[in-house]
């Protein structure tokens, strides 16, 4: 099993997904993705910590705002949030939540980019995020689907200095891959017109050893099946909902991109 020791910036290391019910979100995620959770809400307040055989690799948390809607949260390593939440807001970013110690932990900040679309900052103090990655159970790629290509990779290239590559053709498929000396750590694509009413988000993918049992399970447990199971060149993948309708995707990864 592959585990993680640490993230360079600009690399995802964590997910939260905040929820109405951290409970049955809990039940979900555990029996299809073979997560252990452990109510830390003592500590944290409203939070839990989920792991795969010892290993944390996400959290779930109570969502506080009924208006709200329950998604994955993205995570991006910064070795100083502080000079990372400065450079969000000098590029046109806005910082929802400014940079915060979290005792025990680390310190964090959330913030919206240009296009609408939010995320984490996470400086690790001592917690590095994810313990593993791309294992079965653990996220295994992010992406940011958004309505502004060119603005989205501005702006996280400033953040970051991200290498960003072009692999669609840039209209009708405009995807961008993110690479760190040389290593392709996310992704961004241009949201097209039949993604009309789907507001900027990052995209979870999370690892499983059979896309297609995973996804058949996800309707069984409560969730929604959106589209997929497919084949692509990064693996077999199907886009899925948890029963609180916040979206994420599964993936076989091929043999030879497991880490």
């Amino acid at each position: 099993m592959t585990e993680r020791t640490g993230y360079p910036d600009g690399i995802p290391c964590w997910v939260e997904l905040t929820t109405p019910d951290t409970v049955a979100a809990s039940v979900f995620y555990g029996d299809l993705l073979g997560w252990s959770c452990e109510d830390l809400s003592e500590q944290t307040g409203r939070y839990m910590m989920c792991s795969v055989n010892g290993r944390p690799v996400a959290a779930l948390t109570l969502q506080t705002d009924p208006s709200a809607e329950s998604g994955w949260n993205v995570y991006l390593a910064t070795s100083d949030v502080e000079v990372t939440a400065a450079k969000v807001e000098a590029n046109g970013g806005k910082l929802l939540t400014p940079p915060t110690a979290e005792p025990g932990f680390g310190h964090y900040a959330v913030a919206a980019d240009p296009t609408g679309a939010t995320f984490g900052l996470w400086q690790a103090d001592p917690f590095i995020g994810s313990q593993l990655h791309s294992e079965p159970g653990a996220m295994c790629w992010h992406e940011i689907n958004t309505v502004d290509g060119r603005a989205a990779d501005a702006f996280y290239r400033a953040l970051f200095g991200y290498e960003q590559e072009q692999i669609g053709d840039g209209a009708g498929f405009d995807y961008t891959v993110w690479q760190l000396d040389g290593e392709q750590v996310c992704g961004r694509l241009k949201m097209t017109d039949e993604w009309a009413g789907v507001a900027p988000h990052w995209m979870t993918y999370f690892a499983v050893a059979d896309c297609d049992a995973a996804a058949s399970r996800v309707p069984e447990l409560g969730g929604e099946l959106a589209h997929g199971p497919f084949d692509s060149a990064y693996g077999r993948m199907a886009v899925v909902g948890d029963p609180f309708r916040a979206p994420f995707t599964l993936c076989r990864l091929p043999d030879d991109q497991q880490d």
